[in-house]
């Protein structure tokens, strides 16, 4: 979530937005920054995610084309120079102008990045920040672009897979729509004089379809408000979390949006520690990525860790693992590579959940499709079937 921070810094009164969980962590990120914080508020309405949108930083890009240059021999500075001159006069320019400006100060790439939240996410400074231990800038790049593409692949599975079934949906209620406001009105005409002699069925049915002729307007107008009611509140935070709710208890999608969720964490945790971030620190670095009732979970883990127990068995007593991931996270626990074992577990759950996304897609398409068809029959039928009974009662 976005928040808008007003804060007082070096060059005085500014204005910061910074992705945080919450207000308190905005604040932390901001005060890290060496701003003193005046008010802190939640980024809401239609304008502020355009705006988000608008001015996003191509950070994947940005690495590429950083590692490039570094690989070609050039100092940090004289890369980011060279990148500056490649951007027209765009925000983008002015970003990587600031970066710039704060190496020429004497700060690390790091914390020169790091005045700019908006643009490089707490994670992308903790890796560069643990590459500067080692001076492995690039290999660090590397990790994250490669992180940062699996997690967009998983994302456009899951988003492709729910794009046709809502296209059915949609092309569905049309034509059911067109039905009942166009097709049944002309039906009326025909039934005029004998509409006692029709079924009960096909009365409201007729009925239905005059209201929606009589008040085309008013009804188009629902249909958009509605619409319009159910985006607004999938923008809700507690409307989001209603549904999450809603979604985890239904039987096999539950589980499978945990081992999602888990997917993400695993991933995230695995690429921090491959960075030479400690676990625990790696841990809380990643929480944000699961579901608030996991995020309970990690908690305990954490603490068990603190305590001196492993981290397969802390996963395992808190719910955090599944029988796959105990073993790997044992192996990794032995041979020392708990970073390369946390991502191995996150690629073999990738593949698991890809199976079930292309199960589930094969599964919900024929479904919907034969209730639309049921829907849009059941029309036809109550439309003609007072014609078929009137034919039969002059026989």
């Amino acid at each position: 979530m976005q928040f808008e921070i007003r804060a007082l810094g070096p060059a005085g009164r500014k204005t910061l937005t910074v992705e945080a969980a919450g207000a308190g962590e905005a604040a932390e990120q901001a005060r890290g920054q060496g701003y003193q914080v005046l008010t802190v508020a939640p980024r809401t309405g239609v304008a502020a995610r355009w705006q988000s949108r608008g001015s996003h930083f191509p950070l994947v890009l940005f690495s590429r084309e950083l590692m490039a240059l570094l690989a070609s021999g050039l100092a940090l500075t004289e890369a980011l120079q060279t990148l500056v001159e490649k951007e027209g006069k765009g925000e983008t320019r002015q970003i990587l102008e600031g970066v710039v400006q704060h190496l020429f100060e004497g700060e690390r790439f790091s914390a020169a990045i790091a005045h700019f939240p908006e643009s490089f996410p707490p994670l992308y400074v903790s890796v560069v920040q643990a590459s500067e231990r080692t001076s492995g800038l690039s290999e660090a790049l590397a990790r994250y672009v490669t992180y940062q593409e699996q997690v967009e692949l998983v994302r456009k599975k899951v988003t492709a897979a729910g794009v046709y079934p809502l296209l059915l949906l949609g092309v569905g209620g049309l034509v059911a729509l067109f039905l009942l406001g166009y097709v049944t009105p002309r039906f009326a005409g025909i039934y005029e004089g004998n509409m006692d002699r029709l079924p009960w069925a096909s009365r409201l049915l007729i009925a239905a379809g005059g209201f929606i002729e009589a008040h085309a307007v008013t009804a188009l107008a629902g249909v958009l408000a509605f619409a319009a009611l159910v985006v607004w509140g999938l923008t809700r935070p507690a409307s989001r979390a209603w549904f999450s709710r809603l979604l985890w208890r239904m039987p096999g999608l539950g589980e499978n949006l945990r081992v999602f969720h888990l997917t993400r964490f695993y991933r995230t945790v695995g690429m921090l520690l491959q960075g030479g971030i400690p676990v625990v620190q790696a841990l809380g670095m990643a929480e944000g990525l699961l579901h608030p009732e996991l995020r309970l979970r990690l908690d305990g883990a954490t603490r068990m860790i603190r305590e001196g127990q492993s981290l397969s068995r802390a996963m395992e007593d808190n719910g955090l693992c599944t029988p796959v991931a105990v073993r790997l996270l044992r192996v990794g626990e032995k041979s020392g590579r708990m970073g390369d074992m946390m991502e191995s577990v996150a690629r073999f759950h990738d593949e698991e959940l890809a199976r079930f996304v292309e199960w589930f897609t094969r599964l919900v398409e024929p479904i919907l499709m034969a209730l639309i068809g049921l829907v849009i029959g059941v029309i036809v039928v109550l439309l003609y079937l007072p014609i078929f009974e009137l034919a039969g009662s002059l026989e």
